[in-house]
């Protein structure tokens, strides 16, 4: 397991150092290295299967110190990988940038071509709907306006009189009280003829 171990802790090492020449190799290499360090990537993964399955075998005072070795390899060469397509997809990204803006210069303009049209009947014809309906919403809304209005005169003619039928209907009562007040003493009176 140590001489396992130490390849594959070299290896990583290696790979490391040769990530640098992703930076400095030119267009047409670049592709040849980025393989070139996933190969590598992807033999250092099987190394550590094999040292998963060899430190699982240690014996027990010594499996957790092997574990941790095996997953301190594990998390290094992880970093790897994500640099790794850290770069691939910054390169893609420049790469196509550099495509849309040589497409850009590459393109020629010209003038309207005589088969250019814009629908203006449709879009007259829709906004001309558009302002019909408008105009009936606002109509509708007057004639509601009106209607409310006129419910709100006819409360008031109602109210006022209900109070002055109201009064009429006090002051019936009231005159009628008086009579009947007047009235019964002068029937318990003596001097009334019979």
């Amino acid at each position: 397991m140590e001489t396992l171990y130490h390849q594959t802790n070299k290896q990583i090492q290696e790979v490391q150092s040769y990530m640098g020449h992703l930076e400095t190799s030119d267009k047409q290499s670049v592709h040849l290295v980025e393989n070139e360090i996933q190969a590598r990537i992807d033999r250092i993964f099987s190394n550590l299967e094999r040292l998963e399955i060899l430190s699982s075998k240690e014996p027990p005072n010594k499996r957790q110190n092997a574990k941790l070795r095996v997953d301190q390899l594990k998390y290094d060469v992880q970093h790897l990988q994500t640099a790794l397509r850290n770069f691939q997809h910054r390169r893609y990204a420049r790469e196509q940038q550099e495509k849309q803006r040589e497409e850009l210069l590459a393109r020629t303009f010209t003038t309207n071509d005589s088969d250019t049209t814009i629908p203006i009947d449709e879009t007259l014809q829709f906004n001309e709907s558009l302002r019909n309906v408008h105009h009936g919403m606002d109509d509708l809304i007057g004639s509601g306006t009106s209607i409310l209005q006129g419910l709100r005169d006819q409360r008031m003619t109602l109210k006022s009189s209900l109070q002055h039928n109201h009064c009429n209907v006090q002051d019936a009562a009231r005159y009628h009280f008086n009579i009947l007040v007047e009235v019964a003493p002068a029937q318990s009176s003596p001097w009334m003829l019979e």
